[in-house]
């Protein structure tokens, strides 16, 4: 773990250093800038009070390039700043995720909590202190979504687990790459409303006049007309003053035709614009990166490019969002001065449009899936944290067979330092581990670690043990049942109608791992015992396997009654020095302990010592 605190150590001083660099030149770059404005003005005024007028107006033009060009060179470097800045961001989350200070990430997926989900509730995978929050690295909605929806689908088939593996292995090893595509993912800064409206504003218009040809030839003359009017009006002296005013107003007047929709989607765009550049970026870095594994290179297929051909060593760009990046730049604040006069002469509103309309027909229907591909990438990224940080941990196995899990010195993967780790062994002679111990030993702890290394294994990272094979089950839990008081439903039913699912779901032919924690707790003692039975003995008749954990000590007679399909295991606990200690290493066995009341007692309730 230190080799790797190091390596985002070293990242972020780097990082550091170089922003203290940029600084300098922002402030260098600004007293240029401020003093080109100065010269500029004091030269203009001086050569224009000495009735030096075309001199005036040359410095005029040569300063007003030499700052427009500063202003240009200082947003870039902003930008560049910026982007140096979230990268020393992005190492320090890097370096908290490994000192165990990931559960004040801001980011916890707490809108995906779902209670009724088959089993992300139980094993805490969205909301504070989740799984979501310990690896998530995504910065776009679509790309958070992906992460949600690998998270809590049914597992894919063994090929796809096994080619997402390499691609996962693969993005642990490319750093640079992964924190590069993060850092630009942050400029996009976009919810799912704004994707909504980006993939809106770029579908094709039906009927729309601005594809239409002789429409877009008439307003490529129109400029030249409208601007030689003018400057044979007030410069050349040719035509009246009324030509010119009369060819002002009438362009106007076009501009004004239509106005409303085309301002609504201008601006739209304009808004847009930062989030565009930002997928140009993201898409690029994925354009420009060479992939071994085939999954990647399957995802980034979508990015074709027609004209644009990579030479030897020499990246270039997806000419497609470069383009409509290009659009998004020509449509400025349409509140400057200087654009409303660049929209009279040129009817600038029209050309814009025209070209968004060009780029539309030929682009619209594959945006989706660019966005899509870079969401994609983004959520193996995610995974591939936890491959990056945990090298020691390994890769798992799967299995062709059914009904088979195998794990050596298996821990939880969220509880850093001082985790107990055990071994599992589930297979067709041994489906269901009846797990006793007495409160607070272990029993529930051990039941998420396995259901979170399953998951781990089907999503296609490594998993925290030495070794982990298992076969492609779909998880199902009922571990965290509580009363519903707008459904009016007790926890015992909520109990009923979660293990009613199971049954269905195994009945229609699933193959399922289920993990039960304490079923049947909100009855009495003998139905709870009867209905357990039931349960686990229709459960193993099934297309099943799983744990379960239970209080019930006459439960673990099944073991006896089932050759060998039950088996029994425990947690133990002992006592020093009046205080109650726990192992948390599982045993082969039944409990032959309890602490209840000696917790109790430890709390402050009187208990008479012949009680316990």
């Amino acid at each position: 773990m230190k080799n790797i605190r190091d390596i985002y150590t070293r990242r972020k001083n780097h990082y550091d250093s170089l922003l203290k660099r940029q600084n300098k030149y922002i402030k260098l770059v600004s007293r240029f800038r401020l003093a080109i404005f100065l010269l500029g003005v004091i030269g203009t005024i001086y050569l224009y009070t000495k009735h030096y007028i075309y001199m005036s107006l040359s410095c005029f033009l040569v300063f007003l390039i030499l700052f427009i060009v500063f202003v240009k060179i200082h947003e870039r470097l902003n930008k560049n700043l910026k982007f140096t800045e979230k990268l020393s961001s992005i190492n320090k989350t890097c370096i908290d995720r490994i000192d165990g200070k990931w559960n004040k990430f801001k980011e916890n997926g707490k809108e995906f909590k779902d209670e009724n989900h088959a089993y992300s509730y139980d094993l805490d995978l969205f909301g504070k202190n989740s799984i979501f929050q310990w690896i998530n690295t995504t910065e776009t909605y679509l790309g958070k979504k992906k992460l949600f929806e690998i998270l809590t689908s049914k597992p894919d088939t063994k090929n796809t687990i096994i080619k997402r593996q390499k691609a996962i292995d693969e993005l642990s090893s490319k750093i640079k790459f992964r924190q590069r595509l993060q850092a630009e993912g942050y400029f996009a800064k976009d919810d799912e409303n704004k994707l909504e409206s980006l993939i809106n504003v770029i579908k094709p218009l039906d009927n729309s006049i601005y594809s239409n040809g002789f429409i877009i030839a008439l307003f490529k003359i129109l400029p030249v007309i409208i601007i030689g009017s003018l400057v044979m009006t007030f410069v050349l002296k040719i035509f009246s003053s009324y030509i010119g005013y009369s060819t002002i107003l009438i362009s106007i007047l076009i501009l004004f035709i239509g106005s409303k929709n085309r301002f609504k989607q201008l601006d739209t765009v304009f808004k847009l614009k930062k989030g565009i550049k930002a997928y140009e970026s993201m898409i690029n870095i994925i354009y420009n990166t060479n992939f071994s594994s085939q999954y990647l290179n399957q995802i980034k297929t979508v990015f074709k490019n027609d004209n644009t051909k990579k030479k030897s060593n020499k990246k270039s760009n997806f000419r497609q969002m470069t383009e409509l990046t290009k659009i998004a730049n020509n449509i400025s604040d349409r509140r400057n001065m200087a654009y409303i006069i660049l929209n009279i002469l040129f009817l600038w509103d029209y050309q814009c449009m025209f070209a968004i309309e060009k780029w539309r027909r030929k682009n619209g229907p594959y945006v989706y899936s660019w966005i899509n591909a870079v969401a994609e990438i983004e959520m193996l990224s995610s995974l591939s944290v936890i491959n990056f940080d945990h090298s020691n941990w390994t890769i798992p196995k799967i299995y062709d067979e059914s009904l088979k899990i195998r794990a050596k010195s298996m821990a939880h993967p969220l509880i850093r330092g001082k985790a107990i780790s055990n071994n599992l062994d589930i297979d067709s002679n041994s489906r269901v581990l009846l797990i006793t111990g007495s409160n607070m030993s272990g029993k529930s702890t051990f039941l998420r670690t396995t259901g979170v290394n399953l998951l781990l294994a089907y999503l296609g990272t490594r998993v925290c043990a030495e070794y982990f094979n298992c076969s492609i089950m779909n998880l199902y839990t009922c571990m965290r049942i509580s009363d519903n008081l707008e459904k009016n439903i007790s926890s015992f039913y909520g109990e009923i109608i979660r293990i009613k699912s199971i049954v269905e779901a195994a009945k229609r032919g699933e193959r399922i791992f289920f993990l039960l924690d304490e079923i049947f707790k909100g009855t009495n003692s003998i139905d709870r015992h009867t209905g357990a039975k039931i349960l686990i003995n229709e459960l193993k008749s099934l297309n099943t396997c799983g744990m379960v954990s239970t209080h019930d000590l006459e439960l673990c007679d099944m073991e006896n009654e089932n050759n060998g399909h039950i088996k029994n295991y425990y947690f133990r606990e002992y006592y020093k020095n009046n205080k109650i200690f726990f192992d948390y290493k599982l045993q082969r066995g039944i409990s032959k302990t309890r602490n209840a009341l000696y917790l109790m007692k430890m709390a402050g309730i009187d208990i008479p010592d012949t009680e316990y």
